[in-house]
């Protein structure tokens, strides 16, 4: 009897079966059930019957000289498709360390696929590490990195890639990979908001959605996040237009502006279905590329009352930033007082963007005197592009585009609507 095993536990009249967890007690045993809770139950009190014994240990393939150093493979078949499992650490791919009681990031690719016994069967995969950290402490040369790896792993021969990544800073990363990469195969970020330790964990359900998704046709860069606090769906999100809106519900990622692009349907039987409610990028529209040069020296900053213009002067002359985002109040507005500095920094040459503080809507500088001043000094309007999206897309633009100004009031991977209106 092995982690991984799927077995089916009596003890004192109750049955639990699913599927063995690793367990930090040698007296304990820790059952994943199919509704995706845990239970712990007493060895010595328990009569285990082995279901299934885990045959899906991966064990070190020779995919590492096409799919790139430290790539691990399982036992190939033919009629599945090949996905790439891509682990940056995050909840997804953690435990809890009980000596201090934290999450820790410290599995790698291989743990997940032993952890996610369910994802046997869906496709042929290859287990690639490019990060060990949580969310909080990516960076853009660790986005670079990413992009290479998903590269690589495109180029050898993958149908899809699933990235496992930190919820709190996802957005940011995915919003990276829209617009570094061309993609001819769909890229799909996931993570979970409580970690396998837990029994609320949502990491089972996330990474199966995630695998049906990275097999489906929609070539995009994806979010596949739990819809609701059920165990019944994920959401599929346009990278560009996502963001975490709450702190530790499992629902807790939402398209800005409209509903997800799609959806997983999670059955109970471990069957799956995907759907899409608008149009996306076709698998194999485009060739696959790439063009990873980011300027790194971009700040984002926040208007709020008593920020005053002396203050913004003394951070810019700190960061010396090539290029600025700012989030304005409504509209798009800011206190008149900073106008001229925003001026001064446009004749500098280095780009002032305009985003908004409100969740729906776009920005229009035009309403209103203050708007008005704002173009004046060159600032550049970002319609209803989120700020976060913004930032990573001004990273980009000032280090590949010709016209800084032009590319940021264009939609390159969706990030920028034609319009703006209340849905239902």
């Amino acid at each position: 009897m092995n982690p991984g095993d799927r077995v089916r536990v009596d003890r004192e009249g109750a049955t639990y079966e699913g599927v063995l967890l690793p367990s930090t007690s040698p007296a304990h045993l820790v059952v994943k059930l199919a509704g995706g809770y845990n239970v712990g139950v007493d060895r010595d009190d328990a009569d285990v019957t082995v279901l299934e014994s885990d045959a899906y240990a991966i064990e070190p393939g020779d995919a590492g000289a096409e799919a790139g150093e430290g790539a691990t493979t399982v036992e190939f078949d033919e009629d599945l498709p090949t996905v790439s499992l891509i682990s940056t650490g995050g909840t997804i791919a953690s435990t809890v360390d009980y000596r201090t009681g934290a999450v820790t990031a410290q599995f790698d690719a291989e743990d997940v696929l032993r952890a996610v016994p369910d994802l046997a069967g869906r496709a042929n995969y290859r287990g690639r590490v490019v990060a060990n950290i949580l969310s909080e402490n990516m960076t853009p040369p660790v986005w670079q990195e990413l992009a290479r790896a998903i590269y690589e792993e495109v180029e050898a021969g993958a149908d899809g890639v699933v990235v496992m990544h930190g919820t709190d800073t996802m957005q940011f990363t995915a919003s990276a990979m829209a617009f570094v990469l061309d993609l001819p195969v769909p890229v799909v970020f996931t993570g979970s908001q409580r970690s396998a330790d837990r029994p609320s964990s949502d990491n089972v359900m996330n990474a199966v959605c995630s695998v049906e998704a990275a097999t489906a046709d929609c070539a995009e860069v994806l979010v596949c996040m739990h819809e609701s606090e059920n165990d019944d769906r994920c959401a599929l999100h346009r990278a560009t237009r996502v963001r975490k809106n709450h702190t530790s519900r499992r629902s807790a990622f939402e398209t800005v502006g409209n509903e997800p692009l799609g959806w997983v349907e999670y059955g109970t039987d471990g069957e799956c279905e995907v759907g899409f409610r608008r149009a996306y990028q076709e698998r194999g529209a485009v060739d696959l590329g790439i063009a990873p040069d980011l300027d790194t020296d971009v700040e984002l900053v926040k208007f709020t009352p008593g920020f005053g213009a002396d203050a913004l002067s003394a951070y810019l002359d700190v960061t010396d930033p090539s290029g600025v985002v700012v989030e304005g109040t409504g509209l798009g507005h800011v206190h008149t007082d900073w106008i001229p500095v925003l001026a001064d920094l446009v004749e500098s040459g280095a780009p002032v963007v305009m985003t908004s503080q409100c969740l729906e809507g776009r920005v229009c500088d035009r309403v209103y005197d203050t708007g008005r001043d704002l173009l004046d000094a060159g600032v550049v309007e970002a319609e209803d592009t989120l700020p976060g999206t913004a930032k990573v897309k001004l990273m980009w633009a000032l280090a590949n585009a010709s016209d800084v100004e032009a590319t940021m009031r264009t939609s390159l991977a969706g990030e920028l609507t034609a319009s703006s209106r209340p849905w239902a």
